[in-house]
């Protein structure tokens, strides 16, 4: 985050002082902007490339650990997921309190079915 702030301060800068020459020169108005513009565009693209491919750098770092990042947490979301869907013996699944187990089940609908 460094890199980028002192960047973009060197960006700004060139800019006040190609508006300062600029307009020490005569330019005013639309023109003195516009010309600001482009000599300070073009003055950073020279100048400032180091600190460019610096800020890169850092960048490239940056998203490099958060796509890992994000690699592992999809990779544990998956793993999650498929776990979940693991198909489970319903006998073997234990009992909700209160409800009856899968043995007696067939017994109380045996029971229901002598009752009619």
């Amino acid at each position: 985050m460094r890199t980028g702030i002192v960047y973009t301060s060197a960006r700004i800068l060139l800019l006040v002082v190609a508006l300062l020459l600029l307009s020490l020169a005569g330019a005013r108005g639309i023109l003195l902007i516009v010309l600001a513009l482009v000599v300070s565009a073009l003055a950073s693209y020279v100048l400032l490339s180091k600190q460019r491919d610096i800020m890169s750098a850092a960048l490239n770092r940056r998203l490099g650990r958060v796509s890992r990042k994000a690699a592992e947490f999809r990779t544990r979301i998956e793993e999650g997921a498929a776990a979940e869907d693991v198909d489970e013996d319903p006998a073997a699944r234990p009992a909700a309190p209160g409800a009856p187990s899968a043995q007696a089940a067939p017994a109380a609908l045996a029971k229901a079915r002598d009752r009619t």
